[in-house]
């Protein structure tokens, strides 16, 4: 078994060797180099300090004018042989001319006159609150985009985008063959416009009957065939709505869903009859929609015509029987009630309608005198199910169709005319006022086809 040996000591002589202070190889003189202390170290690598303020400017500084110095005079005899006890003429109070003389050259400069800083303008006025039904109104009546030029040109010029007008555009851009086949493409170009099946396949049958008896000698005349057929089924509910003067005032109701425009189309209406000359009256009976009396008003003050209203919440059928009143009492022509935005499936807000008729009835038995129903033109086929339960419960007699510009279909106002045959009162082609046009089955139907083969 080996031993486990003791490690061996250092050999001192060798540590102390390596602790000796060994000279450097030039001597710091001729290096030129010199230590740096921790805290240059510390300075050289410390981020920059931020610059220092702008010392404010100083006033300026005026030099009050010298003042007049006297010849040096020559002492007195008796002063220089005065005793040490009696007081001097040097240790007098100097006078106002014996000022000491100062050494101009050395006098510091007077400073430049500094400019004052200029004056921090005042912080602008918070903006003022706008209201937001206010600036709507303010909107459509002001609004960038130009109105409708009168006649079919502007019926077409707004109409031209729509669902219906594209699709038939690129039906009859080139000469089609007269065959089966141009007959489904016309079909499907219905359908795909909403026009429904019921009134797209009468349509349909009724060309191909007469494109067998061969009497279409191309597809131009298939063309206009089609745009006779389609005024045809407009003509019956083109009829414009009639005030009656012996009605003072003539009560026009206006309902639908929500967001179909019913409060701007009053508004739009109201214009159209002020500017004819009649004397009306505004009820604000959406008491629902935060919004809805306050843009009511809006449209009433920039027309000029009195709005009734209350508070939110409060009951419509008691708005449209104060308006009622004040109405005759004052002799006005006509008297626009709007209501709430309603749902069709909702049965108890339906059901409210028919209390408004109740209601506004105990005053005037012939009122409401027109029952308006606004129906958006974006809306398809649901349209049809809305003026179905609408009619059920507040017996519509006129219709506004809006949205008909832009990307609408426009083809549901076919499929309303057919199921319905309910007068289609005014059709909302633009934004302005002007806008709000009378419906015009001829005009419509020429703004959706093409004018000729290729146009």
């Amino acid at each position: 078994m080996r031993a486990i040996l003791p490690h061996p000591r250092p050999d001192r002589r060798m540590v102390s060797w390596f602790k000796r202070d060994k000279s450097p190889d030039k001597p710091e003189a001729d290096s030129g180099r010199r230590r740096l202390s921790a805290d240059e170290i510390a300075a050289a690598f410390a981020p920059p300090a931020a610059p220092a303020p702008a010392p404010a400017p100083a006033p300026p500084v005026v030099t009050p004018p010298e003042a007049p110095t006297a010849a040096p005079r020559a002492p007195a005899p008796d002063a220089m042989q005065a005793s040490p006890g009696e007081a001097r003429e040097t240790d007098a109070p100097l006078r106002e001319t014996d000022a000491p003389l100062v050494d101009e050259t050395h006098l510091p400069a007077a400073a430049s006159p500094v400019a004052p800083a200029p004056a921090t303008p005042p912080a602008p006025p918070p903006p003022a609150f706008v209201d937001p039904a206010a600036a709507l109104a303010d909107y459509v009546f002001a609004s960038t985009m130009p109105a409708a030029a009168p006649g079919k040109s502007g019926w077409r010029e707004r109409l031209g985008g729509s669902t219906f007008a594209k699709s038939f555009g690129g039906l009859f851009s080139r000469n089609p063959k007269l065959d089966d086949d141009l007959l489904d493409e016309i079909e499907t170009a219905l359908l795909t416009a909403d026009v429904g099946v019921k009134a797209s396949t009468e349509l349909v049958e009724s060309l191909r009957k007469r494109m067998k008896a061969r009497a279409f000698v191309d597809a131009n005349a298939l063309l206009q065939a089609l745009r006779a057929d389609l005024i045809a089924m407009l003509e019956p509910v083109a009829r414009p709505l009639q005030v009656d003067p012996a009605a003072r005032p003539f009560v026009i109701l206006t309902v639908g869903v929500n967001g179909v425009g019913k409060t701007t189309t009053i508004g739009k209406l109201a214009k159209r009859y002020k500017d004819e000359g009649h004397a009306l009256m505004l009820a604000a009976g959406d008491t629902f929609r935060a919004a809805a009396v306050a843009q009511l008003k809006a449209w009433g003050e920039r027309n000029g015509v009195p709005v009734v209203a209350q508070g939110q919440d409060a009951d419509p059928a008691a708005v449209a029987f104060d308006a009622l009143q004040a109405a005759k009492s004052r002799g006005t022509g006509i008297l626009i009630a709007d209501t709430a935005g309603r749902l069709h499936t909702q049965q108890g807000l339906m059901a409210e309608l028919g209390k408004i008729r109740r209601v506004l009835g105990k005053i005037d038995p012939t009122a409401p005198h027109e029952v308006l129903m606004v129906i958006d033109g974006t809306t398809g086929q649901n349209a049809l199910s809305q003026l179905r339960q609408f009619n059920a419960a507040a017996q519509v007699t006129g219709l506004v169709v809006t949205k008909l510009d832009g990307t609408a279909k426009g083809g549901v106002v076919f499929a309303l005319a057919r199921e319905f045959g309910i007068p289609i009162r005014f059709a909302g082609i633009g934004e302005r006022p002007e806008d709000l046009r009378v419906f015009d089955a001829e005009a419509f139907v020429d703004a959706m086809l093409p004018e000729s083969l290729g146009a």
